[in-house]
């Protein structure tokens, strides 16, 4: 932020910044509101044990929930991408952040079921609107290094995620669901970021734009057919699916699988959650800037493909070697987002928000259908037969050897 450019052809009436380096104070309060949007939408699989005793639900109906949010995240997000691709709303941030505190309080003093999959449904749209958006200023601000940016970013929503089970186990569960309306703050001051955020998108869309001539890092995909590309970003879809079905087993179920197969608390069975779910903030960081280093295509081999072997022994350990397999495969898997968003931006220069949206949004629906799914496996079978049914599907990570080669020697 510390040069200021003049371009002769237009003029702005407040101070620019450059893209020639990372604005990282954008940066860290877009990783820090991330934290707080998903430490809030973490807290929704943390209370499914209460909310299943205390309305008796089947567990297809806790995978309806689950589908219900993510449903509604994923359907808007690549909406909300494609027109602001068009027609930039910098506040977009803080107004969408509205709509999960909404849910927030409406979560809070749920009478029944149906009001429950309304509030996770209005959570969802404040998803809808925070990802794609927040992942373009992301990419904004970069300075270039984009793999850092969306790390940077990644790491913050998993650190929150990580921090909801957690608070889940000491505010909750021992107080009641009625405790979740104070996070209501913790959504207020998540507006307040945003609008700031939201003040310096609005002085800096020039960041948007690209200037003739300009290096983007987008140009080896310009050397691939259109149906290469469209080839190649059906992989990338794939291995979101293979990436967030599984992560779906554990996030909505593996509080469940610890107490039926092992006999522990809910509390404690809270605490190996947050376990993993902070081994997959910890890891998260490190596939972007490896991937601005030697390629995200090796990046995605390793989170993808490297977890299978952990995940093929989980169902058949102990309750030590689980939650050691679990630290593993959460430190390994974490990497792969960011690599395979910013792998897909390269394919489609231009489409910044829509790709954004595109990939959140897909890897939302599709982690809500696999929970959905695993519930009703889950009832008709048992749960540790759901945990043996997903450890075959990080082997879908060998379809990346068919994704080509994009990066270019650094000159």
């Amino acid at each position: 932020m510390k040069t200021i450019e003049e371009n002769p052809s237009e003029s702005y009436q407040t101070p620019v910044v450059t893209a020639e380096q990372a604005v990282f104070p954008i940066l860290l309060a877009l990783s820090f509101s991330h934290l707080l949007n998903d430490t809030l939408q973490s807290l929704i699989p943390s209370i499914y044990p209460m909310v299943k005793d205390s309305f008796k639900l089947s567990f297809s109906q806790i995978g309806l929930i689950t589908f219900t949010f993510q449903l509604s995240a994923s359907v808007f997000q690549p909406l909300v991408g494609l027109y602001t691709d068009k027609k930039p709303q910098p506040f977009a941030l803080a107004i969408g952040m509205c709509f999960t505190m909404l849910g927030l309080v409406s979560l809070s003093m749920a009478p029944s079921f149906e009001i429950i999959l309304l509030s996770v449904g209005l959570i969802g749209i404040g998803s809808a609107v925070f990802h794609p958006e927040a992942s373009r200023i992301a990419r904004m601000a970069s300075g270039g290094r984009h793999g850092m940016a969306q790390s940077l970013f990644q790491v913050g929503g998993n650190a929150g995620s990580s921090l909801g089970p957690l608070l889940a186990a000491l505010i909750i569960l021992p107080y009641g669901r009625h405790q979740i309306i104070w996070f209501s703050l913790v959504a207020l001051i998540a507006i307040i970021i945003l609008s700031k955020v939201g003040g310096w998108y609005k002085k800096n869309m020039h960041l948007n734009r690209k200037k003739p001539g300009s290096a983007t890092g987008n140009e080896p995909a310009l050397n691939l057919s259109k149906g290469k590309v469209a080839f190649s970003i059906g992989v990338l879809l794939l291995l979101i699916f293979s990436k967030y079905i599984y992560m779906a087993s554990l996030t909505s179920y593996y509080t469940f699988y610890l107490i039926n197969k092992f006999g522990i608390s809910v509390q404690s069975s809270q605490i190996h959650l947050f376990i993993f779910l902070f081994s997959v903030a910890a890891g998260t960081f490190i596939g972007g800037p490896v991937g601005d280093k030697i390629g995200r295509k090796y990046v995605i081999w390793i989170s993808i493909l490297g977890v299978a072997p952990f995940a093929l022994l989980l169902p058949y350990c102990n309750l030590f070697w689980t939650g050691a397999l679990t630290v593993i495969i959460g430190l390994v898997l974490s990497s792969a987002f960011s690599a395979i968003l910013v792998y897909a931006q390269e394919l489609i220069p231009g489409k910044v928000g829509m790709v954004a949206g595109l990939f959140f949004g897909f890897a939302f629906g599709i982690a809500g259908i696999g929970s959905a799914l695993l519930g009703k496996l889950a009832d008709s079978t048992s749960i540790e037969y759901v945990f043996y049914v997903c450890s075959f599907l990080p082997l879908i990570g060998l379809l990346t050897g068919f994704l080509p080669n994009l990066e270019r020697k650094k000159g």
